[in-house]
Formats: C-alpha cells, structure tokens, sequence
C-alpha cells in the first residue's frame, strides 16, 4: 500500500504536438489521466515537477498538466535524470516512491525510470498516462522496467492505492474525480457493407 506522504510524481514531455505523437494511448486518454493526476495530487498533497523537451517556442506544455507550483525543467537529451536541475528537484524531497508518466514511453520514459530505479527510488509508471510509438516497442520498454525492479500500473490503481477510505472528505473528491476518469469512449459507427455488384 502507498502513502501519499512517499509519494512524488513526475510527468514528462506532455507537451502539445507531443501528446499527439502516441501510437498506443489515444491522446485524448492520455489528458484526461493527466488531468485526474493533477487534481490528485493536489488533493493529496503530492509534489509535481515537469519535464519537458526543448521545442522552438518554448515547453508548451498541455493545460491538463498545467499544477500550480509545478516546476517544468526544459532538457537537453532523452533522460529527465540527466538534467541537473530535473535531477535534484526530485531528489530533495524525501519521498522515494516515484509515479512516472510521459510520451514517449521507449525514450523519456524507459530512461527516467531505469536511472531513478538505479538511483534508489521505487517507480510505478502510470500506463494510460503515457503514450508510445508503438504497442511492441512499447511493451519491450515496459518489460525493460519491470525487470530493473518497476511497476506498471494504471492511473485508477494507482490511485486507490493511495486512498483506501472513500467515506473521508478527501477520499469522496478521489471517488468523484475517478468518475470522471472512467469514461466511457464513444461507440465506433457501425461500418457499412459495399454494395455487392448484381449481375
């Protein structure tokens, strides 16, 4: 069981003309879990630094993970754990379970976690607020950090491990932020059959 007290969240180059680069998540999936973790973490107190990948015109990063104090570091490479700064903001809190999520998940993923799982910390990356280039590279990435010691899990879980009691004040607002994470997608249309040729 988590305790929000451990717990920091890092989210990483949710960035718009990024976010719409997955090949796995839906984007739209992809924004509403960033939105639910932003409204988590403030109503259970949990730190947030952002990450973000040099773009001309500066981070533009997603108004879903637009947090109130939430720094956003701007790197040079692949890895969160790399840049000094991104480095040392996570690591001054004494929270040693990291919550992970970000686009692309074979790259500022796959990275992040490896190095900070190397670094001491226990990472869990939240799978429907990330987003890959494809299903089989993005498994293989994911396979890469679960055999280093990680945890793949779901935003929901994630979140009901945090709070187990859903009757206290706070743990109503998670019950009624997780309604409306759990929507349900529009049906396709039905698809149509080509008219057959008649003789």
């Amino acid at each position: 069981m988590l305790s929000p007290a451990t717990v920091q969240l890092h989210l990483a180059d949710l960035q718009e003309g990024i976010v719409e680069l997955s090949g796995t998540t839906p984007p739209a999936t992809i924004r509403r879990s960033v939105s639910f973790l932003a409204q988590l973490a403030q109503l259970l107190d949990i730190p947030v630094t952002l990450s973000a990948a040099p773009r001309p015109g500066g981070p533009a990063v997603i108004k879903e993970a637009s947090i109130p104090a939430a720094p956003v570091f701007v790197r040079s490479g692949p890895c969160a754990w790399d840049d000094v700064a991104t480095r040392q903001a996570i690591t001054a809190q004494p929270r040693k379970s990291l919550a992970l999520c970000g686009v692309t998940s074979e790259i500022v993923v796959l990275h992040t976690a490896l190095d900070a799982i190397a670094a001491g910390f226990e990472v869990a990356v939240l799978l429907d607020a990330c987003g890959g280039l494809s299903p089989r590279t993005e498994q293989a990435a994911f396979r890469q950090i679960e055999a280093a010691g990680g945890r793949i899990t779901g935003v929901a879980s994630f979140a009901s491990d945090l709070v187990r009691d859903f009757t206290t004040p706070t743990g109503r607002q998670v019950i009624a932020a997780l309604h409306g994470l759990i929507q349900q997608p529009a049906a396709e249309p039905a698809r149509q059959r080509p008219a057959q040729a008649t003789a």
